[in-house]
């Protein structure tokens, strides 16, 4: 720290022991000695201080890297999971475009032969018209089992005609 010799300590000494005198001078020795033991430990604080510092520093500095780091993962993470959530849109509409074809034709496959086989009674024609009536666009996969009365969603393995309600059948009867 300070670039001082031997023979420099040796003159500084000698001043020392013509100026205190030789009786005063162990206690003044003790004295300067407790005072840069002193002097020592609060450079050392301040040592410690400053690199604590400098370590917190580095550390918000990196807490600002990971939080950023974590925001450019959570918008990939949303894009990813939006485009995944358009995929499956588009798989749903597909699907149910499927379905209401799928249903159409089995309503007109329906209605065809059911048109000629009871054109000779009233009520048998009025409920193939009733079955005609439901929008086959309407039709999803849950609608599609409901109506035809079972977990069973596929439109090819299903009945060929929608189960006609109980109070429709018992109205067309009395006609």
């Amino acid at each position: 720290m300070f670039d001082v010799a031997f023979s420099e300590l040796l003159i500084i000494a000698v001043v020392a022991l013509i100026v205190i005198g030789p009786q005063r001078l162990p206690k003044v020795a003790r004295t300067a000695g407790v005072l840069l033991g002193r002097l020592q430990r609060y450079v050392t604080s301040v040592k410690a201080d400053i690199n604590r510092e400098i370590q917190l520093d580095e550390l918000r500095k990196l807490q600002a890297e990971l939080a950023e780091s974590a925001r450019k993962l959570e918008s990939q993470v949303g894009a990813g999971v939006s485009g995944v959530q358009r995929s499956l849109d588009d798989t749903a509409q597909s699907l149910n475009a499927t379905a209401a074809s799928l249903s159409s034709g089995v309503t007109a496959a329906v209605s065809a032969p059911a048109a000629e086989a009871v054109s000779a009674t009233p009520a048998a024609a009025a409920s193939a018209a009733s079955a005609s009536d439901i929008p086959a666009a309407s039709w999803t996969a849950e609608s599609f089992a409901a109506a035809f009365g079972g977990a069973e969603t596929d439109p090819a393995k299903a009945p060929l005609a929608p189960p006609v309600p109980a109070a429709q059948v018992a109205n067309e009867s009395k006609v």
